[in-house]
Parts: structure tokens; C-alpha cells; sequence
């Protein structure tokens, strides 16, 4: 799987702070204002993003392979 490098630190950014702000941002304020499904909200949002995570681990080492194949040659 190969993206470029925009779209990779566009990723990175979204897995890194917004995804896990916004799980605790929702967590919060489900138990003070009494929203409803704080859990199934946080656990489904913590889901996406450690898959976004695999995605982006898997994308960085072919890039470090491929990176390196080219240093070989």
C-alpha cells in the first residue's frame, strides 16, 4: 500500500490528536451533560483509530523497505 507523503502526515495527524481528542472531548462530556452511548461513542472511535494506526505503521515500513532498496541500487 503506498500514499504519498501529504496524505500519510495527513493520517498521522488525524491518529495522533484528533481521533484520541475527540474520544476523550465526547467521554467527558457524556458523564457531565449525561449524553447517551458515552462508551460505544469512545470505544468505536478508539477502533478506527488503532486501525489508522496499523494502516500507518504498514505504510511506513514498506516506505522504510523500499527506501532502503533504493539506497542498495
Amino acid at each position: 500500500m503506498y500514499m504519498g507523503s501529504k496524505m500519510y502526515d495527513i493520517l498521522k495527524w488525524i491518529a495522533q490528536y484528533l481521533l484520541p481528542a475527540l474520544g476523550t472531548l465526547y467521554f467527558a462530556l457524556a458523564n457531565i451533560w449525561g449524553l447517551a452511548y458515552g462508551e460505544q461513542v469512545v470505544g468505536t472511535i478508539t477502533a478506527i483509530d488503532t486501525f489508522l494506526g496499523l494502516l500507518l505503521g504498514i505504510s511506513s515500513i514498506q516506505y522504510n523497505k523500499y527506501k532502503l532498496l533504493d539506497e542498495d541500487i
